[in-house]
């Protein structure tokens, strides 16, 4: 597998050092070994940077950590500084070196305590092969460390696109590709002294576009109160890094935990929700759930927590709360166990404003069709939903996997904002916008096909009379050919010794 124009340049380098180690040290450790490379490779080279920038200023704070922080940057105490590192690549201490490393950057941030890996000097990790990545990294490009780059999320991605293959990774467990997010962020235009929650946060992708989506337009990006959860131990302590190197001020509960046994965050009414929860989960524990006071619009079915994931966000909704989702498509239409009573209720309760049908390929390891679903308490324009058909939309950039560009995107969030407006007309094959009753006649399924139609075909200018004489003649002589080659393979098979 290799990398593509999707990719940000550094993932072909990292999945070289990954086949470095190939064969040295067990799969399952590998994300664990290498995601620790990079998040001290990247803080040391932001470090440095900015540590360069004070020496040349001359005024002697290149050794205080708020010259770094007031520039988001992260400040990396002299042990675990990249040069130390690279120093001992061929030492036989090199993965006590990189312990100690993790050990001196904990002792510095309390919230990284007990999240950074530190299982460097393990006997089990071959310290020859160590080293050798270590110049790996240490002859990495790594110049364009621009904070709001999700450096540590998409190499998450890439990696788990790449071990795939070997590892059987299941759906569910990915980082949300970054033109989904974009789009996401685009649309709900998160602004400053806001409350941004994400239930199943995975690396922290959502937080860091916020934060970025909120800088590029003038805003303070540290000035977001930012709450999530995640429920596997290791994704967890990835997004504490991922927003740590960014300064990004989170709070993602003290371990991780399960969202629907243990909220951690039961008060928070949040301005902005915005998930790729894992599609389709089944044995999610509805069972011990069932009086739970989220479950406002109705009780999810056991083999399908869906509307389990968009109840508990609506459930988090401040008044003027907006939510933007990744669903599989299924919940769009669904009627099984009490799912479309439920849907149904939420869309007459008024809070669906907008549909985006996505195309495929979109995701690494899964190749499911999805829909971005967009639920807002207040909405401003009350009673109407806008569905778009976007799956023509996007280019692929290699054989599997498709990516939006910019313009895509921004022609997305423009389209949400002139119905906003209240200045949208529809277009056919690509967006329409719905009254409750034009819902209901269709039996409150949300798919985005049925209310935008088929786009209208450019008339060619050859009259119709002409085109069917020319569009027969023509079937007609394919249909000869075709009996001419049966008769052929008649022929030949007979010669052979076989009837038909």
């Amino acid at each position: 597998m290799t990398a593509s124009s999707a990719n940000i340049g550094f993932e072909k380098q990292i999945w070289d050092a990954a086949c470095v180690l190939w064969g040295h040290i067990p799969a399952a450790d590998y994300r664990k070994v290498i995601v620790g490379l990079i998040f001290l490779r990247y803080i040391g080279s932001a470090f440095e940077k900015r540590y360069n920038e004070l020496v040349e200023e001359g005024d002697g704070f290149e050794n205080d950590p708020d010259a770094y922080e007031e520039e988001n940057i992260f400040f990396v105490p002299e042990q675990a500084r990249w040069q130390t590192i690279a120093a001992a690549a061929h030492t036989p201490e090199i993965g006590t070196v990189i312990d100690d490393a993790m050990r001196a950057i904990e002792t510095d941030n309390k919230k990284l305590k007990n999240v950074l890996p530190k299982n460097y000097a393990s006997p089990d990790l071959d310290k020859r092969v160590l080293g050798d990545v270590v110049d790996l990294f240490t002859n990495m490009d790594m110049s364009d460390t621009e904070e709001n780059k999700d450096l540590l999320g998409r190499t998450y991605e890439y990696c788990i696109a790449q071990f795939a293959a070997y590892e059987g990774v299941k759906g569910g467990e990915f980082y949300t590709p970054a033109s989904v997010v974009k789009t996401i962020v685009s649309i709900l235009r998160p602004f400053s002294n806001c409350r941004v929650y994400d239930p199943c946060c995975g690396s922290g992708g959502m937080f860091v576009q916020s934060a970025k989506f909120i800088q590029a337009h003038s805003g303070n990006r540290g000035a977001i109160s930012v709450y999530g959860q995640e429920s596997n131990a290791d994704t967890w302590k990835m997004a504490k890094m991922n927003l740590a190197i960014r300064g990004i001020d989170a709070n993602l509960g003290e371990y991780q935990a399960d969202t629907f046994f243990n909220d951690l965050h039961p008060a928070l009414k949040a301005d902005f929700i915005m998930a790729n929860p894992p599609f389709n989960l089944s044995n999610w524990g509805q069972d011990k759930l069932k009086e739970d006071k989220r479950w406002k619009y109705g009780l999810p079915p056991a083999g399908n927590a869906n509307y389990a994931w968009i109840q508990h966000m609506i459930h988090h909704l401040a008044p003027n709360g907006k939510i933007g989702l990744v669903l599989a498509n299924g919940a769009l239409s669904t009627q099984s166990s009490g799912e479309g009573e439920i849907r149904k209720r939420i869309i007459e309760d008024d809070l669906v404003e907008g549909i985006i049908a996505m195309p495929t390929q979109l995701f690494y390891s899964v190749t499911i069709p999805v829909t971005l679903w967009f639920i807002s308490k207040n909405k401003k324009q009350k009673g109407k939903t806008l569905f778009i058909d976007a799956r023509k939309m996007g280019h692929m950039v290699d054989r599997k996997h498709r990516d939006f560009t910019d313009d895509d995107i921004a022609k997305l969030a423009d389209t949400f904002e002139a119905f906003q407006k209240g200045t949208l007309e529809d277009v056919k094959g690509f967006c329409a916008v719905a009254d409750l009753e034009d819902i209901a006649k269709q039996d409150y399924i949300l798919t985005p096909g049925r209310y935008v139609g088929i786009e209208e075909q450019e008339d060619d200018g050859e009259p119709f009379d002409g085109k069917m004489k020319r569009l027969t003649g023509e079937l007609s002589g394919l249909f000869a050919k075709s009996h001419e080659l049966e008769d052929k393979i008649r022929k030949n098979l007979g010669a052979i010794g076989y009837e038909v």
